[in-house]
Formats: C-alpha cells, structure tokens, sequence
C-alpha cells in the first residue's frame, strides 16, 4: 500500500505532524505497543507540554540552536498549543515559574488529544514495528520503509523516532540509523538535561536541600567558560535542580563547577561581608553567627564539617585560613565533574542530526528533497521547563505545514 507521508515516530512530533496534514494519507510507524510512550513520563506522569514565557525568552533556551528553531516556533507558538488543547476540550494550568501542564495534571490527558486528532484525521498506525531501513526509488518516486515485519511505501518521508534519553521508552537511536542511509551526518548523541555526579560527594545526607536563584561558575583548566543562575539541589547521590540540569550540555568531566550558595554577587564581596561578620561577633560562637546568612541549618553545619572547623569555638578564635576556607565553601564552593548522568536519567538528548543538514524553514532535509526531521532527533536540545515538547510540537506542526503547502 502506498502513502503521501510515512511517519517514522509516534511521540509529540510525529503525532503532531500527523493530524497537521491535510487530505492526505498518512502512516505512521512506532516501535512501541502504544504511542507516546515517553510523552507519558514526561513532568512526572504530569506533562509540563510548553512555558508560558514570551516567545522571544523561548529562543535562549536552547543553547545555541535557538535561532535555527524560530521559523518553527513561530509557525506554531506556545500560545497555539495551549489553545489548540483548550478548544480540544482540555484546559490548562499555569505555575508561576510559567511551566504549563494539563489542568488534569495527567500526561494520558495529552495524549488522549493527541490521538484523538490523529484518528480524526484518517491517519492509520501501526505499532509494535520497527523501522529498520529506509531507502527512495528514484524510478517510483517513493520512498520504501523496511521494517522488522512489513516494507512500506510513500511519497514522503517524515522521520521523528526521538533521540536516545530513556531507552526503555524506546529512544534507542533508530532513526539516526535511517537518516545515515540518506547521507547525513550524526552529531555524537550525549546526555543533557541530567544532573550531575561530582568527586568525593560529601552531602548525601543533605538530600533534598535547595537553594533558589544561587550562582554556578565552571572552570576547565583554570579558566572560567560560563556562569549559570537558577535554582539548585542536593540529592543522595548527585547534585541537580534547574541550574545544574539546563547547563549539563556544557559540562565535561574534570570540570571544576564553583557554587556560590551565599547571596553575594561573588567571592570578594562575600570575603568583605564575613571578615566583618566574623570579626565584629568575636564572643558569639561560629555556627550561631553562621546562621544569620539564612541558609539552612543542615547545610551549615555540613559545611562546618566539610571546613574541619570546630562550630563551638568563638569568632574571636577562628583563624585567618579558617575564614578563608569557611569564605570558599560558602561562595565559591568546587565540585569536580566525574561524569553526567547516563542516558536512563537525562531527560533528553545533546547531538543528533546535523542541524546544518536541515532547512529550519520547512524542516526539509537538504541532501534529501521529500524527507522530514521533526523533534528530538535533530540536534538540538532545550531546558526544563516545557521547552523540549513545544518544540517537538513545532517542529512536526513545521514539517506538516511545509507538505501541506506543497499543494497550493
């Protein structure tokens, strides 16, 4: 049987391109036993779908890539998708971090839209296969989809088998496979959106402390590349939170990353501001005067500990060195990098399809003419917060939008 579109993918860009085409028939193909099988993780099991920010915050919140995905994130902006579920029968919520979920706060509820819209459209799916090859018959002018029961025919081809974060979702890299065959060139796939595992993790038992709006510094060799600001999280085992996940596309191991838990712009000040403290309280013990920087109590005592500073002494009895270890444990604080999260916890992928292979204009390949890339399989990777599923929505909304208008 022949198709106009063969969709490689049955997750947020491949379902979104499919009930975006129009008068067309359209297949698509999913590995899975049902659709949206990592959507259905997504937030928690709660979906955080898109962000509420302005469109033009969006754009900074990919990295670098951020102006390769304007034309689709305009084409079909934060503010489209909300109401398209809203007229769908689904309304939203909105946090005041701007992250936006279904009101229901159940990914199955996006999904159940999702599908809904690709049945109403006529679009046929066929899970529990594989695509394993993909080719085009320049004699037939279709291309042929081979999978691990079946081969498939269409006109054009739309490749949206995500990247390679949580794998037992099915994102195992399949589709950089088959846009291999067609000669594009695959940026090495690693982990983003994954937090941390430092050397010699000293604060296990601080499990679940936070820290809002603190700075983070990284250091390679001496030199400081970037500084972050966000929110920040002690687990039992790794350090996380916002400001950790979104920059781990940058980190590599052996990295130095400098936290400054304290609320001074930097070091110095924070120097300054201690001596001060420390010298103008000569009778009050430390951990009582340390308590006036209105960070937790657990924290500061493991920093007491860290420090191998006795927390009974008076100020008057702390040592010069001993200030200045307690100034750097406190505002300048060095991990060192071990490794990243792995596949199974980052939440999405860094590399993918060269993005410089692909028309970000209609999402077209440009070695290729009729074939699609759409969502995480491109290189490309967002921050938390709903930016990775807007764009997957952009992206497949971009490339159906793009075939439609092949026809007028």
């Amino acid at each position: 049987m022949k198709y106009d579109v063969i969709i490689v993918g049955a997750g947020p860009a491949g379902l979104f391109s499919a009930l975006s085409l129009e008068s067309k028939k359209v297949l698509i193909i999913e590995k899975n036993k049902y659709a949206g099988k990592k959507l259905m993780i997504s937030g928690a099991g709660q979906c955080n779908y898109t962000n509420s920010c302005e469109l033009s915050a969006f754009l900074s919140r990919y990295g670098s890539k951020g102006r390769l995905l304007k034309n689709a994130l305009y084409n079909f902006t934060n503010i489209d998708t909300m109401e398209f579920f809203e007229k769908k029968g689904l309304k939203s919520m909105v946090r005041e971090d701007g992250k936006v979920f279904p009101i229901t706060l159940d990914a199955s509820d996006i999904l159940k839209v999702l599908l809904k819209g690709v049945k109403e459209n006529g679009v046929e799916i066929i899970y529990d296969e594989a695509a394993i090859k993909a080719e085009y018959d320049s004699l037939k002018g279709m291309f042929t989809v081979k999978t691990n029961k079946s081969t498939y025919a269409g006109a054009r081809l739309i490749v949206s088998a995500g990247g390679m974060s949580y794998p037992l979702t099915g994102s195992t890299g399949d589709g950089y496979l088959i846009a291999q065959e067609f000669g594009h060139k695959i940026v090495k796939p690693s982990e983003a959106l994954t937090p941390v595992y430092v050397r010699d993790y000293g604060f296990k038992d601080l499990s679940g402390v936070s820290f809002e709006d603190i700075k983070v510094s990284q250091w390679r060799y001496g030199r400081k590349l970037k500084e972050f600001t966000g929110d920040f999280l002690f687990t039992h085992v790794n350090i996380s939170g916002p400001v950790i996940l979104n920059n781990s596309r940058y980190f590599e191991k052996d990295d130095i990353l400098k936290i400054n838990f304290t609320s001074y712009s930097n070091n110095e000040e924070f120097r300054t501001f201690l001596d001060e403290l420390i010298l103008s309280s000569g009778g009050s013990g430390v951990v009582s005067v340390l308590k006036r920087l209105n960070l937790p109590k657990r924290f500061i005592e493991k920093i007491i500990e860290i420090g191998n500073i006795d927390g009974e002494i008076k100020c008057s009895q702390l040592h010069k060195e001993e200030r200045r270890k307690l100034c750097e444990l406190l505002s300048a604080h060095p991990f060192t990098v071990e490794r990243l999260g792995g596949f199974n916890v980052a939440m999405v992928t860094k590399g993918g399809v060269a993005a410089d292979e692909i028309n970000f204009k209609t999402m077209e390949s440009k070695l290729e003419p009729n074939l699609y890339f759409a969502g995480e399989i491109i290189d490309y990777d967002g921050d938390t917060g709903g930016y990775n599923i807007q764009a997957a929505f952009s992206t497949g909304r971009l490339a159906a939008d793009s075939i439609n208008h092949q026809n007028t």
